[in-house]
């Protein structure tokens, strides 16, 4: 998209999400876009539809994988089902592969809209209501928790050791700090140190109307947890409840006297594999024994994905990916869509899981293979984009 339309692409997109810009703050979004990042479909020269696609990092299994971030996918009115976002899709999945990001999150206005080209639920998270009666009331720890300006290097020196502990997370930039998470999450934020001065955890959170809203919480260890949540609780004579989004292993309630808490489980984000092959070179397999099988994938929008490939995995738990070899055929085989395997190697969904309901088939040796290769790791999404 040409930088003669930018305001227009922005006119569109407050248009759809329906939002308003101070003239302000659209100085500075403009500002803030990145040129090759935006995309346009065009009807006679007009704008039509948009999207941007974002250049980001998230880890996998432990694992930096450059990333391609769908966002602000619209369109105008007098151009829906047309087919401009189809191809818009098609063409981000094209430009991603030669960028190097082999996967792509989005998140879905209808999941099943986007299920259609390949990307798959691969998140959710818990939020829990907590009224200011069931706050937890841990004993204190040995630490301190100071409030303060924000540090941008401390606090992403401890999110990314909190980080990659979760499947899915964004490894975050100095920007992306600053205008992501501080301009546009108004609040506190207040750090745990513990006995030996060392930072351990930090709480970012407002509150406001009675309402104590965690925007972050993370801690590195059991201690740096405790006395975070006490630190929360201790603003019980301003709020009425706290509201916070927890990863979906989360188990706060067993830990609480009265459990009984609200919580509501969240579908969230969507995953999709953009290049089958490079996604599982990268792969940390688990590693101990070597392993070789067929994978086969079904992929309507990204025929480089489409067919058969022959996955060998040495000792180390590293993959090496080849088209199906004629000798190879007495290999084991699995068999599934692309949406399938990113919801199996984000580690949202386990192999025996999508085989019950039909999604994965195969031999069972092959079957038993990925249940003994794919690592276990929960999935996680912090942000928004």
């Amino acid at each position: 998209m040409g930088k003669e339309d930018w305001n227009e692409s922005m006119d569109l997109s407050s248009f759809a999400f329906q939002y308003q810009l101070t003239p302000e703050e659209r100085e500075e979004r403009l500002a803030q876009m990145v040129p090759e990042e935006q995309w346009g479909a065009y009807v006679e020269d007009k704008l039509a539809a948009r999207m941007t696609v974002l250049n980001l990092e998230t880890w996998i299994q432990g694992k930096v994988y450059a990333m391609g971030g769908i966002a602000g996918v619209a369109t105008w009115p007098e151009y829906r089902r047309g087919g401009l976002v189809s191809k818009l899709l098609c063409n981000a999945l094209s430009v991603m592969r030669e960028q190097g990001q082999t996967v792509s999150f989005l998140h879905p206005f209808q999941f099943a809209f986007y299920r259609r080209y390949g990307w798959e639920t691969y998140v959710e998270y818990k939020q829990y209501e907590i009224a200011v009666g069931q706050l937890p009331r841990f004993e204190p720890q040995g630490g301190r928790v100071v409030r303060g300006e924000p540090d941008i290097a401390l606090l992403d020196s401890l999110y990314e050791t909190y980080a990659p502990c979760y499947n899915g997370m964004l490894k975050r930039t100095e920007a992306w700090w600053k205008h992501r998470i501080l301009e546009r999450k108004k609040g506190t934020t207040a750090l745990y140190y513990a006995a030996d001065g060392e930072a351990a955890g930090y709480v970012h959170y407002q509150v406001k109307d009675r309402v104590c809203t965690v925007h972050e919480l993370v801690h590195l260890n059991r201690e740096a947890r405790l006395a975070l949540w006490r630190f929360l609780s201790d603003h019980d004579s301003m709020i009425d409840k706290l509201v916070i989004r927890v990863p979906n292993d989360d188990r706060l309630p067993f830990l609480l006297d009265d459990p009984r808490i609200k919580q509501e489980t969240v579908p969230y984000f969507m995953a999709r594999i953009v290049d089958v092959k490079s996604f599982i070179e990268k792969y940390p397999f688990v590693s101990g024994a070597e392993a070789a099988f067929l994978l086969e994938i079904q992929d309507e929008h990204a025929d480089w994905n489409n067919g058969v490939f022959t996955v060998t995995v040495d000792e180390s738990g590293t993959a090496r990916v080849a088209a199906e070899p004629l000798q190879a055929s007495d290999l084991p085989k699995v068999s599934c869509s692309i949406q399938t395997l990113t919801a199996l190697l984000t580690g949202y969904q386990r192999p025996s899981f999508l085989q019950d309901i039909g999604r994965l088939q195969g031999t069972l040796q092959g079957l038993g293979m990925l249940e003994r290769l794919v690592p276990a790791r929960t999935t996680y999404l912090a942000d928004f984009f």
